[in-house]
């Protein structure tokens, strides 16, 4: 559970979760207590989980980051992550692991929208999530109802493969780089309470957020499919290139002369260089992108070592 100052909810949030689940001989409490100024830490100690403090706010992202390195450290089966703040059943929590535990998938993403928009949920929040999981889908090449959900499972092989780069949040590129190596997703319906006079710790400015969100799923898009991501840039501005300079061919074969459009056609020539340039770095990218993979095959194989050697 990352954690910002929910002294108020923890304790009764962490006392409700199942102390024993099939197929499991232990199941461990953790806390990522991201900067809290409240007594969030002393809650969930008497709750008897464990408690990774970061001295400063740094971001649900991390914090997420946090909780994978001590899962692997404690060479754990199954990540949950869930809210700490009680919007989520806790009892739900045996539905998100069983398909891991049934070899059906790889990691699982609760799904609040099955059933339409979910209760007290504000309109403006459920349409951007609706719009940036239409984007992830796009992206991964796979249909994902809802990308922003926070309660989720992860098999422990997929904690070995991540690797993350956005501190602001995990949600979205989670997905796609799980989904970009291989891994099967399941989605599971999960119910989920809005309280009206709580403020949103990720989305409290929607502007933000949006912005912050596009950046990641933009750099992944980047990351993930450079060929298509330049040559789509590319190709645009060469249409560009081909709308002015039919435009002053047009004129030239009408009138014989350029002017006064000489500068729109040198504009022309200019993007089409521009877009020859951008093919080229379209297939370094993509080699690039081959190397990149390679290397995170390697890494997958220094972690398993190295969290695994004992």
């Amino acid at each position: 559970m990352p954690a910002l100052n929910e002294g108020l909810t923890i304790y009764e949030v962490l006392k409700s979760v199942p102390k024993t689940i099939q197929g499991f001989s232990h199941i461990e409490l953790l806390v990522i207590n991201d900067g809290s100024t409240d007594n969030t830490e002393q809650e969930s100690l008497k709750a008897e989980a464990t408690v990774i403090n970061h001295n400063c706010n740094k971001g649900v992202g991390n914090a997420f980051q946090t909780a994978v390195n001590y899962s692997l450290k404690v060479n754990a089966d199954i990540l949950v992550s869930i809210d700490s703040d009680g919007q989520f059943d806790i009892n739900q929590i045996e539905e998100m692991i069983l398909p891991i535990i049934r070899k059906e998938g790889d990691f699982c993403i609760g799904n609040r929208f099955n059933d339409s928009k979910p209760e007290k949920m504000p309109k403006i929040k459920y349409w951007g999530n609706r719009q940036i999981s239409r984007i992830v889908s796009f992206v991964g090449n796979t249909k994902i109802q809802d990308a922003s959900c926070g309660f989720r499972a992860y098999s422990r092989d997929c904690l070995l493969s991540l690797n993350l780069q956005g501190g602001f949040t995990y949600t979205h590129e989670t997905i796609l780089d799980l989904i970009d190596k291989g891994y099967r997703v399941i989605q599971v319906p999960v119910s989920v309470k809005y309280f009206e006079e709580r403020i949103s710790r990720i989305a409290n400015n929607l502007f933000k957020y949006a912005i912050n969100t596009s950046l990641i799923i933009f750099k992944c898009l980047k990351d993930y499919k450079p060929l298509q991501f330049f040559l789509f840039i590319a190709l645009f501005v060469l249409g560009l290139a081909f709308f002015m300079g039919g435009f002053v061919l047009i004129h030239w074969i009408s009138t014989g002369i350029i002017t006064p459009y000489k500068s729109l056609g040198i504009i022309a020539l200019s993007l089409s260089g521009m877009s020859l340039l951008l093919i080229t770095l379209a297939f370094v990218a993509d080699m690039l992108n081959r190397i990149r993979n390679n290397q995170e095959k390697i890494l997958y194989l220094i972690k398993k070592d190295y969290f695994e050697k004992d």
